[in-house]
């Protein structure tokens, strides 16, 4: 398998699971599934950022950076279209007549 499809694949693979509804109606359900959304976005730029470091050092191959950085770069990609969707949501909201 090429670098290409692997990327590919573990980029659906993480987008699959951000994309699933969240189990229960209640708030404190909604807010652990954001939680837990936070939580796997910090976790993928903490372990780049280590990777980024060990890099440096000359401690780790050069295509774990790669991959390192292709998962940063989707996980903030994810991160700002959601945040534009909350905006454009937020802005369809005030556009509404009382």
């Amino acid at each position: 398998m090429d670098i290409k499809t692997s990327l590919a694949t573990q980029g659906y693979a993480q987008a699959r699971s951000a994309a699933t509804p969240l189990a229960g109606n209640s708030t404190a359900d909604r807010d652990g599934g954001l939680g837990k959304i936070a939580t796997s976005f910090l976790e993928t730029m903490q372990q780049s950022e280590d990777t980024a470091k060990a890099a440096m050092l000359g401690n780790a191959d050069p295509h774990t950076l790669v991959q390192a950085l292709a998962q940063t770069e989707l996980a903030v990609e994810t991160a700002v279209t959601v945040r534009n969707k909350v905006v454009e949501a937020y802005q369809e909201i005030l556009r509404m007549p009382v």
